[in-house]
């Protein structure tokens, strides 16, 4: 069964839910895993794209968006909410949703900051009332 984790950044905490999308998928990466972020529109889709080419000066986190990189050398992929294609490590799921797509993969990663904090808590609900292993981290 899918493991839900839920990243929560603390109020005064360094970022937003993007930067630590951002941090979660590096950790995910450097740990041999492959990453689907699933964002909520095409703005967010492009602000998380320029986010990893950025994310840190001394590394770099090969990544595209869905069906238009090669998913054989992008190990981290970017997309909107309906699509998935083969994958099925980890989702980080930046959406406002939960991608229907979302029990086929291993694990889910919400991200959570203090402005979308209420929309997480109905993710949070959705998961536990249909029996998924949940776990909260709180992050600074």
């Amino acid at each position: 069964m899918t493991q839900v984790d839920f990243y929560i950044l603390q109020a005064g905490g360094r970022g937003n839910r993007y930067t630590l999308a951002a941090r979660l998928t590096e950790k995910a990466w450097s740990s041999g895993y492959r990453v689907l972020i699933a964002t909520e529109s095409e703005e967010d889709l492009r602000h998380m794209d320029r986010l990893l080419w950025v994310h840190r000066d001394q590394s770099f986190i090969p990544h595209g968006i869905l069906g238009k990189a090669d998913p054989a050398l992008n190990p981290v992929l970017l997309t909107n909410p309906a699509e998935a294609g083969d994958e099925h490590d980890v989702l980080i799921n930046l959406c406002a949703s939960i991608p229907e797509y979302f029990s086929r993969f291993e694990r889910v990663a919400e991200c959570v900051d203090q402005e979308k904090i209420n929309v997480c808590r109905d993710h949070y609900r959705f998961y536990k009332n249909y029996g998924y292993q949940l776990n909260t981290h709180d992050i600074c």
